[in-house]
């Protein structure tokens, strides 16, 4: 590796909106975030399927119970 091209390298804090903290390296020393894997309902399972306009249930009525043999 070559000298003098790479950025510093630190050991930093990754700070969320809801408080969790995460010691991790980067080339920033602290970094805040709005959203972590703590509170994104991706990942805690609290994710809504929104259906507003019925297109699942226009899919179901339309493909839901077809069977190919």
């Amino acid at each position: 590796m070559r000298e003098g091209i790479h950025p510093d390298y630190f050991e930093t804090t990754v700070r969320c909106a809801c408080g969790n903290e995460i010691n991790t390296r980067a080339t920033k020393k602290d970094i805040r975030v709005e959203i972590c894997s703590n509170c994104h309902p991706l990942y805690t399972g609290k994710q809504k399927v929104m259906d507003t306009e019925g297109r699942i249930d226009r899919f179901m009525k339309k493909y839901g119970n077809k069977r190919k043999y």
